[in-house]
Parts: C-alpha cells; sequence; structure tokens
C-alpha cells in the first residue's frame, strides 16, 4: 500500500488506467445533452471509458451492473434526480467504495450542502474547467484504489485468520469453534457424530531425503485427497504439523469408517511426484463417534480420535484404528482381495479402549467397498436416538 508520502506528492490527475490494466469506467448522468457530450468528451480525450446515460434511474440499473469505478450526476434530472440516485447508490455500495461526484452550478449551494450531506463524495460546478475535472476524478479514483487494496488485503486476513495458508484447509482455531457448534448440535437432536483423525505416515523421513519441499508437497497432496474424500458439510482442518481432523455431522459408525477408507485410499493410491520419481506415501487414521460410553464431551470424542491413532502408529502405521467399546475391527482391503486371517485377539487395556486393524492397509485407487468386521460381516449400523 502506498504511504502518505506517496500520496501527497503523487499527481493531481491519476492515470485512466487500474491497477488490473483496464481503463477506469466512469458513468456520466445528465439530462442535459450538452453537458453530457462535453464531460465524455474531456474524460474520453484522458483515456477514461465512459458510458452517458440520461437521468439517475438509468444510471442505477448500468451501476447495478457491475464493473462501474466512478459515476457523475447532475443533481437535476427526470424521473430520478441526483440527490435520490445518491443516496441509494451509497445504500447499494455500503461494502466497497464508489466515488459519487454531484454535477450543479455554482450558484446552488443548498443542493451541493444537501449532497454531501447524504454521502456525496465530491462536486464539480457547471460550466466546467477541464482540469479542475480531471483533477477531482483522478483524486477520487486514487482514493477508491485504494480503499479497494485495504478490502483486499482485509479479505485475505480474514481467510488467513481461519485457513491454513500452504494446504487451504481451516486451521486449528477456527476447527474448534465449528467443533464446538457442531457437537451442540448433535446433543440438542441426538444425532451420531464422528471425528476423523488422519496423520502422515514417516513425514520426518521424507523431510530428511528430500527436503521440506518433499515434505510440503506430501502434506498438500494429502490434504488435496482429504477435500475429495467429504462432503461439504464435512469440516477438515489442518490439525497439526502432519495431522489432519474431519469432523462428521450426522455420521453414523459405517459411515465414518466409509470415510475414513476413502481417504485412507486416497492417499495411498496418489503417490508424490518428486525428482523425477514416484513417491509413496501412506496414512494411519484415528475414528471416534459419539454417542458412546466413554465420549461424552467434544473433548473426550477429540482424546478418542487421538487415542485411535496412537494405537495405529503402535501397531506399524498405514492402517484405520476405532475408539470402540463393543471390539469390531476394520480393515480395509483392495476390492477382489480376499480378508486377511485373522489373528489371535489381544487382550485390551481398561486404560485404552482404542485397537488398530491387524494388518497393514493395501493400496488401491479403486472405490471403496463396504467397511466389514474381521469376520467378514456388514458392520451394524449406529444406533442412534429419534430426534425430539
Amino acid at each position: 500500500m502506498p504511504n502518505s508520502e506517496d500520496i501527497r506528492s503523487g499527481p493531481l490527475s491519476a492515470p485512466a488506467e487500474l491497477p488490473s490494466g483496464r481503463p477506469a469506467r466512469i458513468v456520466v448522468a445528465d439530462d442535459d445533452r450538452l453537458a453530457r457530450q462535453m464531460l465524455v468528451s474531456i474524460l474520453q480525450k484522458a483515456g477514461f471509458h465512459v458510458e452517458a446515460v440520461d437521468d439517475g434511474q438509468e444510471a442505477i440499473e448500468v451501476i447495478g451492473r457491475g464493473g462501474v469505478d466512478l459515476v457523475l450526476l447532475d443533481i437535476v434530472m427526470p424521473r430520478l434526480t441526483g440527490l435520490e440516485a445518491c443516496r441509494l447508490l451509497k445504500s447499494m455500495t455500503s461494502e466497497s467504495f464508489l466515488p459519487v461526484v454531484l454535477v450543479t452550478v455554482k450558484s446552488d449551494t443548498a443542493n451541493r450542502v444537501e449532497g454531501l450531506k447524504i454521502g456525496a463524495d465530491d462536486y464539480v460546478c457547471k460550466p466546467f474547467e477541464e482540469e479542475e475535472l480531471l483533477a477531482r476524478v483522478g483524486a477520487m479514483l486514487r482514493i477508491k484504489r485504494l480503499h479497494d487494496q485495504v478490502a483486499a488485503q482485509r479479505a485475505y486476513l480474514e481467510q488467513l485468520s481461519i485457513h491454513d495458508e500452504m494446504t487451504g484447509l481451516y486451521n486449528y482455531r477456527y476447527l474448534f469453534t465449528r467443533l464446538n457448534e457442531e457437537f451442540k448440535r448433535a446433543e440438542r437432536y441426538h444425532e451420531p457424530f464422528a471425528c476423523v483423525l488422519v496423520d502422515i505416515d514417516r513425514l520426518k523421513a521424507m523431510n530428511e531425503t528430500g527436503g521440506r519441499t518433499l515434505g510440503d508437497a506430501v502434506i498438500r497432496r494429502v490434504a488435496d485427497g482429504i477435500r475429495r474424500s467429504v462432503r461439504e458439510v464435512d469440516v477438515v482442518a489442518r490439525y497439526g504439523g502432519e495431522e489432519f481432523l474431519i469432523v462428521l455431522p450426522s455420521t453414523h459408525f459405517a459411515g465414518s469408517l466409509t470415510v475414513a477408507e476413502r481417504i485412507w485410499r486416497e492417499a495411498s493410491g496418489n503417490p508424490v511426484e518428486f525428482g523425477g520419481a514416484a513417491r509413496p506415501c501412506s496414512v494411519s487414521i484415528g475414528v471416534s463417534l459419539y454417542p458412546s460410553r466413554d465420549v461424552r464431551s467434544k473433548d473426550a470424542l477429540i482424546r478418542a480420535a487421538e487415542s485411535a491413532l496412537n494405537q495405529a502408529k503402535r501397531e506399524g502405521g498405514n492402517r484405520i484404528c476405532v475408539f470402540q467399546q463393543h471390539g469390531q475391527i476394520y480393515t480395509p482391503t483392495a476390492p477382489g482381495e480376499p480378508l486377511p486371517s485373522p489373528l489371535p485377539a489381544k487382550p485390551r487395556r481398561s486404560s485404552d479402549p482404542a485397537f488398530a486393524a491387524t494388518h497393514a492397509a493395501h493400496a488401491a485407487t479403486d472405490e471403496p467397498r463396504e467397511p466389514q468386521t474381521r469376520r467378514g460381516t456388514d458392520l451394524p449400523p449406529f444406533s442412534s436416538r429419534k430426534p425430539l
């Protein structure tokens, strides 16, 4: 953004081109044909794109279609006067800045004062002095450019405050705001609710062999895969350096496993191209569900997902682990591939009810099949209470 000294020392008449490279577009509204033609001639000669109309109503319609940078309004016009048009324009463009310059005669002080009170930004008097007209128009366009730059920076900072800059996903701060809202909604309407916590396996080793460039590329690839695997209503956030948390409203047991498998397949089936070679990557996933016996709050839901993820990492990674009480074990497999033979069940510690799949997941890019238990039967549907 230019500093105040640059603004003061700049030329009075701004260049006709905007930063985007297009000429500034100006609407001239005046019912006096000669005055209108004179304004158009002066402005076009200075390099502006000018659109002339006969009255305030037509000016409102043109401006409503967008792309206008400044408007010149004669105060006395049929259908809609310049003052009425100015009032409407200022209410239409409350979130942006559209300079409004009134055109009046030197003796009409009362209307000039009234126009400035209702929001007009400047005025020019008939008969026109070409240098003064261009100076006033240039000054208004400089102010508009500065306003647009500030608005763009504000919008960028607002996005940055809730989004992760590298991946474009929501950040940790926004995640917990939405998590609190969604959990309260699930409590109130007795709906199922799930969280999926995803961790990239061996990211530190990738950073050591390929540098941060490779690590960042893997993070972005996994983030894109997660984004493709969820619904619009789901909330996807970057939870840590290599972790992502997905909030799944109104999602039961089988639905959460379907999402987890889809994410796992996206990560396993899409290696990262780096240094002329395809670098495979894998993820470990922890899933937690509400309501369940050990999950009664949003903090408990997050702890359950972290516990499930930690168990998946302890089992070697590249697998899905579900925080559950009844012992269904979920192992994703490639379509057409037999389920792995069951291993003897390990006794679960009461302090860690999370459990993991017993075999590493196989990479596959095909569509996920229905989640299955270790015995190969369909998972039971989540039993939720009916909404009040």
